[in-house]
């Protein structure tokens, strides 16, 4: 017993020798050892990662595993991952959400709402709890994208709302909410009125990450959203060509004006893959690249147009739950990886010193 405690300090010191690649601080520190089994010569390490889709994750265990095999009498190391996703300053503005991220674009037409969605879903298949809010009041499409078109949502006695949920994702829609085809021309109080219903009505439950579908533009719902919540962050969306990139830069000096962390741009639209393996950069070349270095914002991803990104969302099953292994999917499972990686950051970076 006094070797195995003797043992198990030792393989706690080797550990703080070992550093979150993107919080540059060791594992100790962080208090991410959640638990540390010395079995004669094996030990079993539990790490619990500020987020489920943590995107070095396989670079940490490669790291402990170098650290520890340094530790006398050690020969088996085994690695657990849970996960304990941080919020940021920002209290439960929105009962048990931790992280409220907007996904805006400055025009309509690139692909917003398609990348949300299945952003959304790539979280929650990395084992996060995640919720979808459909602000995008004058032209919903979630409901759609989600297989959900025609549902009705429900009210507890309380009348607050309960979401839909497929694939892993609660959902809000105002589709869900009024009758099909029914064109929406609402205005001022009654439109912050509907987004305060939507966003504090709503049982949202334990959330990890809620992720708000914006409408294009920097109208009335961008003004209401940042009076109605602080947002952790946004991500903004574009094509690489510079009209789109024009009205991006323009979405990008509201959300500096009014103070929300841009937490990177994702390229949609990105290329077209050839038979030949060659990319036809039907939209330009670069663009989302250049916006990125000259903004010192993150570039997230690069997603190829496909057929099957568009095809995906008519038929209501998000690509990266239908085809994961598609050369999109994985480029939006990717960007998620990275979003879920730069919300940990700056989680950590803002939290008050105890």
């Amino acid at each position: 017993m006094v070797m195995s405690k003797d043992t198990k300090a030792k393989v706690l010191e080797a550990l703080k020798t070992v550093d979150d690649p993107e919080l540059h601080q060791d594992l100790v520190s962080l208090g991410m050892v959640g638990d540390v089994v010395v079995d004669g010569s094996s030990v079993k390490i539990v790490i619990n990662l500020t987020t489920p889709a943590c995107p070095l994750k396989a670079v940490i265990e490669g790291d402990i595993k170098q650290a520890v095999s340094k530790v006398a009498g050690i020969k088996s190391i085994s690695v657990e991952f849970g996960s304990q996703v941080s919020s940021g300053p920002q209290k439960d503005s929105i009962p048990g959400v931790k992280n409220v991220i907007s996904i805006g674009s400055g025009k309509g037409g690139v692909g917003k709402s398609t990348v949300a969605a299945n952003l959304a879903v790539a979280l929650a298949l990395e084992g996060a709890e995640v919720g979808l809010l459909d602000a995008d009041i004058y032209g919903p499409s979630q409901a759609k994208m989600f297989s959900v078109e025609g549902k009705r949502l429900m009210a507890d006695s309380g009348k607050n709302m309960i979401p839909l949920k497929n694939y892993g994702v609660k959902l809000i829609s105002i589709a869900n909410l009024v009758e099909d085809g029914q064109a929406l021309t609402w205005r001022g109080p009654i439109l912050h009125g509907t987004l305060t219903q939507m966003l504090q009505q709503t049982i949202w439950g334990e959330l990890d990450y809620l992720i708000i579908d914006m409408p294009p533009g920097t109208g009335d719902v961008q003004l209401s959203l940042t009076q109605l919540v602080p947002l952790t962050g946004a991500v903004l969306v574009t094509t690489p060509q510079d009209v789109a990139l024009l009205d991006v830069r323009r979405a990008h000096t509201m959300l500096r004006k009014t103070n929300v962390p841009v937490l990177g741009i994702i390229e949609n639209m990105s290329y077209y893959q050839l038979a030949d393996g060659s990319k036809d950069y039907i939209f330009g070349e670069g663009g989302a690249v250049k916006f990125a270095e000259e903004e010192k914002i993150a570039l997230l991803g690069q997603i190829p147009i496909t057929r099957e990104l568009r095809e995906s969302g008519d038929a209501g099953t998000p690509l990266v739950m239908s085809n994961p292994d598609s050369a999109s999917s994985e480029e939006l499972r990717k960007a998620a990886r990275a979003l879920a990686g730069y919300i940990s950051v700056q989680n950590m970076m803002t939290l008050p010193v105890i």
